[in-house]
């Protein structure tokens, strides 16, 4: 007898917190339960009660090939069969580090990592020890992961469940992160200015607000702040990395960070993440260094085969793909946006169509939306078979697997989802 998403929910809650195991999995910021999931094949997903659809969170970011890839399957039902875990090195992780090397700008050497909580969180913890500084500046709205430094301010989860920080972090660690609004020169300047900062870390293409672009020249800007202030710029490239290019935000725009952390594409749909920067600086990790930083499963056999195979699957003409279906989605809800309170924000892969009046540049924008109008809007896209990211603080993934058939599909959705939600 085939079991409900209701009742699985109703076990859940027993058992779960919220009834899941992640806060962005639980719908009821869009007024319903969570769709339990049976299957995903391509650009669709199934749930256990037998609905179909087009689903536009892909794993929140990893499934840029799509579900069940064949060639995904493949290279992790062959490293399954050789064992699932050594705690011993194994080649897969020289060729995936190999792999990010040559890929990503800034990169010579690579630590790798089970998630990007981890990975962000090393990330600090290297910087700290390299500027002898303790002060972290990050963005509002921006999502690090969920160290306890990390936490203040932070977009996402936290921003849809309406939570500004978190119980159970200390005041000394939140007082070692100043917060600054995205895009704003000015504050950054008086941030670096004032503190002893080790590091400034940043989303180069804010994907925890939902999609806010950098200012014309604001990458730069950071960059050039940084080395003034004797800081180090640290990219969270876990959503744009091998994403919106090659090699991540900062090769699209053409500016270089000290450090890099990467996550969700680099495992392929499995649980891997690294840190990357030059040699000076990685070489301060335990064994060759002193800082310290560990993983019993960091650099999994699994998870390393599904990496590999996803990043060697992305070559230019991947890319060209991906940022044409992404210019077809993002032109037809442009289309449909007009004359409506509506903004449309995206880089390649990215997107997200804003409830606003006006251009959402900042998290203040952004939290300024019309949750409930966003909210009905979901809820109407799922009576109509299309799955999208059930919070307005996140990004659609587009994926290979997309195409336009699901594309005119989800816009012929999306026009009548929108009549309903703005009625």
């Amino acid at each position: 007898m085939r079991v409900t998403s209701s009742e699985l929910y109703q076990r859940a809650v027993r058992v779960l917190p919220g009834g899941v195991n992640s806060p962005v999995r639980a719908m009821g910021q869009i007024g319903r339960e969570p769709v339990f999931v049976e299957r995903g094949e391509g650009c669709e997903l199934v749930d256990v009660d037998g609905n179909r659809y087009i689903d536009w969170v892909g794993s929140w970011g990893p499934l840029i090939l799509g579900h069940a890839h064949p060639a995904v399957l493949e290279a992790v039902a062959a490293a399954a069969a050789r064992g699932t875990s050594f705690g011993a090195a194994t080649e897969a992780e020289v060729e995936l580090a190999e792999e990010v090397v040559a890929r990503v700008p800034s990169a010579e050497m690579v630590r790798m990592t089970s998630s990007g909580t981890e990975a962000a969180m090393s990330a600090v913890r290297l910087a700290r020890a390299a500027t002898g500084r303790e002060v972290v500046v990050k963005f509002a709205g921006a999502y690090h992961g969920h160290s306890d430094g990390m936490l203040a301010d932070a977009g996402s989860g936290l921003a849809t469940l309406a939570i500004p920080g978190s119980p159970g972090v200390t005041a000394a660690q939140a007082a070692g992160t100043v917060v600054v609004p995205w895009n704003d020169r000015a504050a950054v300047t008086q941030a670096l200015g004032e503190h002893p900062v080790a590091a400034l870390v940043a989303e180069p293409v804010a994907a925890n607000m939902g999609v806010v672009p950098p200012a014309e020249g604001f990458l730069g800007f950071l960059r050039e702040a940084t080395v003034d202030a004797g800081a180090l710029l640290v990219f969270d490239e876990v959503i744009t990395g091998f994403r919106v290019a090659r090699g991540g935000a900062q090769q699209l725009y053409g500016v270089e960070p000290d450090l890099t952390v990467l996550g969700k594409v680099i495992g392929g749909g499995l649980p891997a993440a690294a840190y990357a920067g030059p040699r000076a600086l990685m070489e301060r990790i335990a064994p060759s260094g002193d800082v310290y930083q560990a993983g019993t499963l960091s650099g999994n056999p699994l998870a390393t085969a599904a990496g590999l195979a996803t990043l060697r699957a992305l070559d230019a003409a991947a890319y060209e793909r991906l940022a044409g279906l992404t210019e077809r989605f993002a032109s037809g809800l442009t289309s449909l946006a007009e004359g409506r309170p509506l903004q449309l924000a995206s880089a390649p892969g990215l997107l997200t169509l804003f409830f606003s009046e006006a251009p959402v540049t900042d998290f203040a924008a952004a939290t300024a939306c019309d949750l409930e109008a966003h909210a009905r809007f979901c809820r109407a896209l799922l009576s109509r078979g299309v799955y999208p990211p059930p919070s307005q603080f996140e990004a659609w993934f587009v994926s290979l697997a997309h195409d336009e058939a699901a594309i005119d599909r989800t816009l012929e959705a999306a026009g009548e989802s929108l009549e309903e939600a703005l009625r």
